[in-house]
């Protein structure tokens, strides 16, 4: 018989913190907690293996806070740090937790305290671990997102907000929610909602600390169930903004609500629809992976520099100027990319790609925001049952944009890997779609 158990516990900073997102040094500091931030646990057990997932309200996770929640974890239940994966939800209205250069500065004591209080969640729901039964269902899920590289971006506030709005390309997003539900004794205990889109309904007009449409939707519906535990998953947003972004504070904290609701109400249809679902063993495979950087030599980068460094000598330039903070940020990610050139430091750092199994459900986490265009590809290869391919889990690399868009250039492509301290990549749509069937081989059921 499988058993499952949940937990989570309280991740919300201090109010006074940077939250991450939306530009250059724009001094977002939070003024006020609309929601609380939560790291919320599931443990599953079959045939005599464990895992754990934590699925934590925040913007991302760096590799060396993942790797220290798996080892107290590990120390604490004994398993295996290939059973333990740490996701997050990439809200954009919680604290930045490291490495983005001008995104929002570091809070030190949180990040410090940021390990322990994760761990705590999963090693709880390990010990909540009891006799359970799975469902699962894949219902409709439209209205609430559009693919912001293909597609128009950040429509009028009146158009998103009539109940029959959609976005001009639906098949370039997620048409489909995937509701996972736990239920022991007929009563639910814990539900997963799988669903790719950027939360970013709140965006930098925007300073109150909370979980964006998909925190509060999964806040919403843990009231509902009041002993359960809800995890949203974030699937393939690297290209997929909600259909309310870059609006006012005001309009952004009203639609919060409607935007959230609406996610809710499929997830809520999904949970009685769900149907059962054998599990009669698990897995899991941690598949270490180094995605190829474009090369650059010494005096390529120096001159990248000067050509930053000569913003800052422009008459009447003020730190006010986005142009002077965004050269800000790539003079400091450059001067340091020069430092470990010079030192011998590799600039292609390794990271890792993770297949949790469940039965027919396979969980497939990356360390990117990962395009569509991805995403399809890999579902045009797959072999699993239920595949579920996540982003932002187990660390934080910015974007893998598809073909198109790294031939294009741009923020995803060439900015945001600058603003992590990192060259942009060479080929990471097929070196990913080649890494995720590798480690879904590496868990399928025998």
């Amino acid at each position: 018989m499988m058993q499952a158990g949940f937990s989570k516990t309280d991740i919300t900073p201090r109010v006074g913190v940077e939250l991450c997102g939306f530009g250059p040094f724009i001094n977002r500091h939070s003024i006020g907690i609309r929601d609380q931030l939560w790291a919320r646990a599931m443990a599953v057990e079959a045939d005599g293996q464990q895992l754990v997932l934590v699925s934590c309200d925040l913007v991302g996770v760096p590799l060396e806070i993942a790797h220290h929640v798996r080892q107290l974890v590990s120390h604490e239940t004994g398993l295996p740090e290939k059973m333990i994966m740490v996701h997050c939800t990439h809200t954009h209205s919680g604290p930045t937790t490291g490495r983005l250069v001008g995104w929002g500065v570091t809070d030190l004591p949180y990040v410090e305290l940021l390990p322990y209080r994760i761990a705590q969640a999963a090693i709880t729901a390990w010990e909540n671990l009891a006799e359970a039964e799975m469902s699962h269902a894949e219902v409709a899920c439209e209205g609430i997102s559009l693919n912001r590289e293909y597609d128009k971006d950040a429509p009028p506030l009146e158009e998103v907000l009539a109940d029959d709005w959609r976005p001009a390309k639906p098949e370039l997003t997620d048409t489909t929610c995937h509701v996972v539900k736990f239920t022991r004794d007929d009563a639910v205990v814990g539900f997963l909602s799988y669903y790719s889109c950027h939360p970013v309904v709140c965006c930098s007009s925007t300073r109150y600390i909370h979980g964006d449409f998909v925190g509060i939707a999964t806040n919403l519906l843990e009231r509902e169930h009041p002993k359960s535990t809800g995890l949203f998953l974030q699937g393939c947003q690297g290209d997929v903004n909600s259909c309310v972004v870059h609006k006012p504070e005001q309009e952004a904290l009203l639609a919060l609500d409607i935007i959230a609701a609406r996610y809710a109400n499929r997830v809520r249809h999904g949970l009685t629809a769900a149907t059962p679902v054998e599990v009669d063993s698990i897995n899991g495979c941690l598949y270490a992976t180094t995605p190829t950087r474009k090369r650059y030599t010494v005096e390529q980068l120096g001159e990248w520099l000067a050509e930053k460094e000569s913003v800052f000598q422009m008459p009447g330039k003020t730190d006010d100027d986005h142009e002077v903070r965004m050269a800000a940020v790539y003079a400091a990610s450059l001067r340091r990319l020069i430092q470990r050139t010079e030192t011998g430091e590799t600039l292609q750092p390794s990271t890792e790609v993770q297949a949790l199994r469940i039965g027919p459900l396979v969980l497939l986490g990356t360390p990117f925001e990962v395009f569509q265009g991805i995403k399809r590809e890999f579902l045009q290869k797959t072999k699993s049952p239920i595949p579920l391919l996540m982003g932002v889990t187990n660390d934080l690399l910015g974007y893998a944009p598809d073909r198109e868009t790294a031939a294009r250039g741009g923020y995803a492509a060439d900015q945001v890997p600058l603003m992590l301290g990192n060259l942009p990549f060479a080929n990471v749509h097929d070196e990913l779609v080649e890494a995720l069937l590798a480690v879904e081989s590496a868990v399928a059921a025998p």
